[in-house]
């Protein structure tokens, strides 16, 4: 699926055989991909996404890193959004670019910080593809208060992702 230099645990003995080899990592149940947490690595503070396929597990409950829910189920990126900012009078798109995920087992939608070692071109489909996004789910975006990126979005998406403004 992706190179192997983007994995380079993939030998690890603790891949192979299913065990996790401390805290600071575990297996990604959708890619079975061996994901470090450690922030200095990941530059978020908690991990719950892997950064090649970026799917996700519903492990938090009411806000990041409490690790409180009995769900547990994977969690599917289905688009990206911007967090907003504290200044009101800002510029909708100055924020700090977030993944969208939906719960496969509850339905439960959350945002969650886009990490330093997260696959970029991963990102940018899983942007391209939210733009078929269907209309219900949009509507649900929109009544928890999240703001699904649109196609007219796509300098931001790309300045965020890779430092370049692109016509």
């Amino acid at each position: 699926m992706y190179p192997e230099t983007c994995n380079p645990v993939k030998n690890h003995p603790a891949y192979r055989y299913g065990r996790t080899i401390s805290e600071d990592v575990f297996r990604c149940k959708q890619c079975k991909a061996l994901v470090y947490t450690q922030s200095m690595l990941s530059g978020v503070k908690n991990r719950n996404h892997c950064p090649y396929c970026l799917w996700s597990r519903h492990v938090d409950l009411l806000q990041a890193g409490d690790r409180l829910s009995a769900c547990k189920a994977g969690m599917e990126p289905v688009g990206l959004t911007v967090k907003q900012r504290q200044n009101k009078y800002g510029n909708r798109n100055d924020g700090e670019l977030m993944l969208i995920h939906r719960c496969w087992q509850c339905g439960k939608l959350s945002i969650n910080r886009i990490a330093a070692d997260d696959y970029s071109d991963k990102l940018l489909e899983v942007f391209h593809e939210s733009e078929s996004m269907e209309p219900i789910m949009r509507v649900k975006l929109e009544a928890c208060g999240i703001q699904l990126l649109q196609r007219s979005d796509h300098q931001v998406v790309n300045y965020q992702l890779y430092g370049v403004h692109q016509n």
